[in-house]
């Protein structure tokens, strides 16, 4: 596998040998017990440890992750779980964990969790690798590049070496980008960490994450932490996932590519301030994007003049969804200062775009800007 092309393992990964008779891809196993005599040495035992519909979901993410390597993947009921695996089977009271303080939405309730059981937690912007400045002392470092909702990029193997040498681990949420636009760790990092209800599954009907890692016994730790909790998947949902993975490439090869072009269109709207887009030559991470990402993934965010425009702006469209959330075939939109977590204008949108027809979407862009426009 690893020699193959993004798309062709994007469509083979994980599938169990052909079988005669058989499913190319075997459907979910719904099992909270498996039949179990003796001693408790096989491989499905209990439904909260494992279960084959997990496994075979877990090997193909792998294969993503880190193609032709002796990695191994955890899945998660969501994002926020794999998160959270990974801070909170790490850190411990007195440690010192960092994280970005331009990253996703909920992370700072990870914070308070973490202050609360004794850990310092230090915070820095992502751009320009401001984390470098306080990693002294620290047990894990956080990376989240590109930033949620910001878009800012920094330089992963520069703060992985840093980190390193200061003896921190490193882990990536990798979300936005997905396995086909960066692989966090062939950059070096000790963890990949993803939301898969976004992008990797890209249908806006599933909850998922996962955690990818090197070494076994970091593995352990997060996979014991999803035991103790109970923070698994259900069978379905693993199976959904699986079957989504088969069209990753071509959906994010698309939704990349019109990104692009909306972000080109955007760039010539005067009332546009404040737009960012990884791939866009223009953009100040463009330089370092480049040098780290394939692919730069299916958000654009762009600043309107106020909260009114804005909105006037999110009810004319008319083939995007006013909705939260990212990475879905149809595209989505918000004003992010809705929800008060995130530092920007009030007139901030985050943009996700889907599979639509790229002339349809920059038109009806464009269309709706110009009725927002015309209504104040």
């Amino acid at each position: 596998m690893s020699t193959l092309g993004d798309g062709t393992r994007a469509v083979r990964a994980g599938l169990p040998e052909p079988e005669q008779f058989e499913p190319t891809l075997p459907g979910p196993v719904f099992a909270a017990h498996f039949h179990l005599s003796g001693e408790p040495t096989g491989p499905y035992t209990y439904g909260r440890d494992t279960n084959p519909t997990w496994t075979r979901l877990e090997r193909a993410i792998s294969e993503l992750e880190a193609p032709g390597e002796d990695v191994e993947t955890t899945v998660f009921a969501s994002g926020m779980a794999a998160i959270s695996a990974v801070l909170l089977s790490r850190a411990r009271t007195g440690d010192v964990v960092v994280l970005p303080d331009d990253g996703y939405q909920a992370l700072p309730l990870v914070r308070e969790q973490l202050e609360a059981y004794g850990v310092e937690v230090r915070t820095a912007p992502t751009g320009g690798d401001g984390q470098l400045a306080v990693l002294a002392g620290a047990k894990l470092l956080w990376i989240e590049t590109p930033s949620n909702p910001g878009l800012d990029v920094c330089d992963v193997r520069r703060l992985v070496d840093a980190a390193h040498a200061a003896g921190a681990l490193v882990a990536v949420d990798n979300t936005l980008a997905t396995p086909l636009g960066q692989r966090p760790l062939e950059l070096g990092a000790d963890f990949s960490v993803a939301s898969d209800t976004k992008a990797m599954t890209g249908h806006g009907d599933i909850l998922l994450g996962h955690v990818t890692c090197r070494d076994p016994e970091l593995m352990a730790g997060v996979r014991r932490w999803r035991k103790v909790v109970g923070a698994i998947p259900g069978p379905m949902e693993a199976w959904l996932a699986h079957r989504s993975l088969a069209t990753l490439e071509l959906r994010i090869d698309r939704q990349c590519a019109t990104a692009l072009t909306l972000a080109e269109a955007l760039s010539r709207r005067p009332e546009v301030t404040g737009l960012r887009y990884p791939g866009l030559p223009s953009d100040p991470s463009y330089p370092q994007a480049v040098l780290q990402m394939r692919r730069f993934g299916p958000v654009v965010s762009f600043v309107l003049p106020d909260r009114e425009r804005a909105e006037r702006f999110l009810a004319a469209l008319r083939l995007v969804d006013d909705a939260t959330s990212f990475g879905g075939v149809r595209s989505t939109a918000e004003r992010r200062g809705r929800w008060g977590g995130d530092a920007v204008p009030e007139g901030f949108i985050r943009f996700s775009v889907g599979a639509e027809n790229p002339d349809d979407l920059v038109a009806d862009v464009e269309r709706a800007l110009d009725s927002a426009a015309a209504d104040s």
